[in-house]
């Protein structure tokens, strides 16, 4: 194999991204539904032509796709072995959790690139669709005990034959969903990035030749392995173990451990997530390829100099036992995944910080909070408005946590307010940082948020969250972040969902409101080291009360929202048992 210079091997690098940047842009900009076009939910790459791993992603997709996409090529690949018949212009459609996806609103399309009649690679995208029928409108059905509750679930099919669209295929999908005229569009801009990702690449392979791609493909692949052993040579050998737990399953109120033993030896890590729970009633179960695509996402939130590309899997090994809710086969619902991501994420960084506590981060906010509100217009038509909601990252060794800021699976951005509502009967009433909200530390975690919204339209309600039982937590010394909260107003008062954090078979009227207050981030370190000023400063700006302060910085703020000196050096020395 011909070795490439590191000048043409980063030029390289550069285009490819490109590439599935622009892809990234094309369905962001052509997609009907808010949670792609605003959130970007999305992902585009280009995939291995016999085993489906991951050659190149784009900067701005969601990891946590990025890491699951590899699986569902492999899928196709898988399907192609089986069944035959893979010529150019076929595009594949599926979203099956079990079998490479996430959750049955993520469509993936598959397409095969062909160079001299030879399967050069593939490309592949996914997004999130608005609808796709179930019990629940928005398909995030916190009590739905099976996958069939959650929405229409299609293995790999064809969507696409020689360059011809398979029309059945598409009546299908419309008759299965509240909204087809909103997954018609996102299924058409998936297309076109597919299409204009095609005629880039070609453009690519015709400049610089097949030959010299494909070595630049290994030369990646190669280098990100290389620099995850060395990454994983630096940590001290030894097993760390983490837990932490889910609220409940939405069906009863029993919490559920997300446990990890993480093994480093050398230059080779073991995740094994055997003592976890098992399998349960509710929708917070996940799949074997989910398992690993969120662990992926975590090594590299940790390892961040390590190139996004499937060598950096190589020295890691997955134990993730289908006797656990982190490997489930089907029917078993999965619709809430993203809830149980967020703590897998989380026990791989609370592991990691015990093998190496200069790395230590605390808990973000860890929910995405899936609101679904969802009713008729006058005219008659059906809506549905689905959104996620932000809250605070964790505090670390460096900086106190990002206050309202979106979960570590993703590059989504929060959907804008005045966007929710030009497309939906709603009004958003109050959209702050919540106060008093982030675990405190010497670097406390970021702000979560107050959002309440007041629907124009008498509106369903449902929501599937978490971080209502147990909050997120701090390290070395940091304090955990302030719970979920979510109400609703009724004719009699307020309601509160009675399992805390998930919600359905709620009804509101015309002008009622619903409530929701997200959790800040854990803090890192000692509150009582935090440097005074900056305590007072977050009391001047309404985020930490005069109360909190005192009680838990060991910090007296005056009438001016200025540090007492004297009183703040008689608190602390107290901490300390000292004599001011």
């Amino acid at each position: 194999m011909t070795s490439l210079d590191p000048v043409t091997l980063a030029v390289l690098k550069g285009r490819l991204e490109q590439i599935a940047d622009e892809m990234d842009a094309t369905l962001y900009r052509s997609a009907f539904n808010p949670i792609i076009a605003e959130a970007r939910d999305a992902c585009h790459g280009l995939y291995h032509p016999q085993t489906g791993a991951t050659l190149v992603q784009g900067t701005t997709g969601l990891p946590i796709f990025v890491g699951a996409m590899a699986f569902a090529v492999k899928a196709v690949i898988d399907k192609v072995a089986r069944d035959g018949g893979l010529e150019p212009g076929d595009t594949f459609l599926f979203n099956d959790p079990y079998d490479g996806g996430t959750h049955l609103n993520d469509f993936r399309l598959v397409r095969p690139i062909f160079r001299d009649g030879s399967l050069f690679c593939w490309l592949a995208s996914v997004g999130h669709w608005l609808d796709i029928g179930g019990n629940v409108p928005g398909g995030f059905n916190a009590r739905a005990t099976e996958s069939f509750q959650e929405g229409v679930r299609f293995p790999p099919v064809k969507l696409f034959r020689k360059g011809r669209m398979d029309q059945d295929i598409v009546d299908i999908l419309a008759a299965n969903s509240r909204v087809p005229v909103s997954n018609f569009g996102d299924m058409n801009g998936q297309l076109n990035a597919l299409d204009l990702g095609e005629r880039r690449l070609a453009q690519l392979l015709d400049e610089y030749g097949d030959e010299t791609v494909r070595t630049a493909f290994d030369a990646f692949s190669d280098r990100a392995e290389a620099m995850m052993r060395a990454a994983i040579r630096a940590l001290p050998d030894g097993t760390y173990s983490f837990e932490d737990f889910l609220d409940n399953d939405g069906i009863t109120a029993e919490p559920l451990t997300i446990a990890l033993d993480l093994t480093v030896s050398g230059d080779t890590m073991v995740l094994d997530f055997s003592r976890s729970s098992k399998p349960c009633a509710g929708p917070l179960n996940i799949a074997y390829s989910t398992a690993a695509a969120c662990c992926y996402v975590a090594l590299k939130h940790v390892f961040t100099e390590v190139p996004a590309n499937a060598g950096c899997l190589r020295p890691i090994t997955f134990v993730i036992p289908d006797t656990t809710l982190l490997g489930v086969k089907p029917p078993k619902p999965v619709g809430g995944y993203t809830e149980t991501i967020l703590r897998v994420i989380g026990v791989v960084f609370g592991a990691l910080a015990k093998a190496d506590p200069a790395r230590a981060t605390a808990a973000p906010f860890g929910t995405i909070n899936a609101l679904s509100l969802a009713g008729h217009r006058t005219d008659g038509s059906r809506w549905v408005m689905f959104s996620f909601f932000g809250g605070g990252l964790g505090g670390n060794p460096e900086t106190d946590g990002l206050n309202h800021a979106n979960n570590p699976i993703s590059m989504a951005t929060i959907p804008p307010a005045e966007i929710l509502e030009a497309a939906y009967p709603v009004m958003f009433t109050q959209w702050a940082l919540r106060p008093d909200s982030a675990g405190a530390g010497a670097h406390r975690g970021g702000f979560g948020a107050v959002y309440e919204i007041e629907a124009l339209a008498a509106a369903d309600v449902f929501l599937l969250g978490e971080r209502g039982v147990f909050p997120p937590f701090g390290v070395s010394g940091g304090q955990p972040a302030a719970l979920n909260r979510f109400t609703w107003q009724t004719a009699d008062g307020e309601a509160s969902p009675p399992l805390a954090s998930k919600v359905t078979d709620v009804r509101i009227a015309p002008g009622q409101r619903v409530r929701l207050e997200t959790p800040g981030g854990g803090g890192y370190g000692d509150p009582a080291t935090r440097e005074a000023a900056r305590v007072a400063r977050d009391v001047r700006q309404g985020l930490v009360s005069e109360k909190a302060a005192r009680e838990t910085y060991r910090v007296a703020v005056d009438a001016t929202g200025r540090v007492d000196e004297p009183a703040t050096r008689a608190l602390r020395a107290a901490t300390r048992g000292e004599a001011a």
